[in-house]
């Protein structure tokens, strides 16, 4: 295996993910510095102690994440959970890296597009309307599903079964997806035409919403939507530097 200093590593993450063209909640990018060198990455969706206790035992130098810390509103002081989290990172001096938006949006490894590639879905453009950054996308099926054969095909690509709430056409062909936490972008699903919408969450209007405005709204997970960015990312970063690559599931229920 070979070696890549924290650095380099930085460097061309940042160049990649770009994270300065995003107004976001917390801060992308190098969150908590650990060792120089680094020759092997965790990666997860969330940097909760259980991740963290893996990375330990699994030797990385460097945890990836989605949702790292230090996000925009919360408590600031490191005690209770968080400390105990930012302890584990020093005492075994461990680099935690997250990306959060940045990591939505990369038109390769970022979690929507990776979704896309796992439905089989064709982009098309992006959700948000002259955003170049645009979280959400806009795709096509190769060929038209019914609402129930669509809802398989998601369990078993994210391993569980979406929420699915919808009263339209059965005939499903042109799909909006934004993975997370995203439910209040049904509205710009409905406006950009879409029989479908995927995202990982739902709300209470949002089921009044799709009933009554006849599309289908697929709540497929918080997390099983957005495993796959940090995955693909840091498979990339192993093959790129030929540093060792984990990819842990702490599985979450949301």
């Amino acid at each position: 295996m070979s070696i890549v200093s924290r650095i380099q590593l930085m460097d061309y993450l940042n160049t990649l993910l770009s994270p300065g063209d995003f107004k976001d909640y917390c801060e992308n990018g190098l969150q908590v510095e650990g060792r120089d060198q680094i020759k092997t990455i965790v990666s997860g969706v969330t940097a909760c102690q259980a991740l963290l206790d893996q990375a330990v035992a699994l030797n990385a130098d460097a945890v990836l994440v989605h949702h790292g810390y230090f996000w925009k509103g919360e408590p600031q002081s490191l005690v209770g959970m968080k400390g105990k989290r930012i302890r584990t990172l020093i005492k075994n001096d461990i680099n935690l890296i997250a990306y959060h938006l940045p990591l939505d949006v990369h038109p390769e490894y970022g979690n929507n597009a990776q979704l896309a590639k796992l439905l089989g879905l064709t982009i098309l453009d992006g959700l948000e309307v002259g955003n170049p950054n645009s979280i959400g996308l806009v795709g096509e099926l190769a060929s038209p599903v019914t609402a129930e054969e669509f809802s398989k095909q998601l369990t078993a690509v994210l391993g569980r079964t979406p929420l699915h709430i919808g009263e339209g056409s059965d005939s499903i062909s042109k799909v909006a997806w934004c993975t997370g936490a995203a439910h209040s972008y049904v509205y710009k699903a409905l406006a950009a035409g879409v029989d479908a919408f995927i995202t990982g969450e739902i709300s209470e209007p949002t089921v009044h919403i799709a009933r009554e405005e006849g599309i289908h709204f697929y709540a497929a997970g918080h997390h099983a939507t957005e495993r796959y960015g940090a995955k693909a990312l840091g498979d990339h970063l192993a093959e790129k530097f030929g540093i060792e690559h984990h990819f842990v599931d702490i599985d979450n229920p949301v």
